[in-house]
């Protein structure tokens, strides 16, 4: 079984801190580091985003199904704001954590204006992110 570990020593003074990873895999230190132990962060971060940004855990139902439910929809509006960091390319959003994007493009003042054919969403000028969302927009589809 392959394992990684980090030890970690920090020192006040003039030498900082020392770190030293322990595996037992063959490839190198720069590529075992940068490729296993770090993208190991990646998921933590991840799996912090769906606890404090969708607040997955939150299962304060007395019955089972309506907490399975609410860990459902929240699995699927993680899923959804994968897509809209997807989205977000080449902005400033795209790659902010899921309280971030909704902060910054979910939550606005729109005037919705309605007619058959299309929904015309008006956003006001001075917006913080305005242009970040319109891109965002126009990359999801939107005319």
């Amino acid at each position: 079984m392959n394992r990684v570990g980090k030890i970690q020593f920090a020192q006040l003074g003039k030498f900082g801190v020392f770190l030293t990873v322990v595996t037992n895999l063959s490839a190198g230190p720069k590529h075992i580091y940068e490729n296993v132990y770090c993208q190991r962060a990646e998921i933590e971060n991840r799996i912090k985003e769906l606890h404090h940004g969708l607040e997955i855990d939150r299962t304060s139902c007395t019955r089972f199904w309506a907490n399975q439910l609410r860990v459902l929809l929240a699995a699927a509006a993680y899923v959804l704001m994968q897509e809209l960091r997807g989205a977000a390319a080449g902005t400033a959003c795209a790659r902010a954590q899921v309280s971030t994007l909704r902060e910054r493009l979910l939550k606005l003042g729109a005037w919705v204006e309605r007619s058959v054919r299309r929904i015309v969403l008006h956003l006001p000028q001075p917006a913080p992110w305005h242009s970040e969302w319109c891109r965002v927009a126009r990359n999801l589809g939107a005319a």
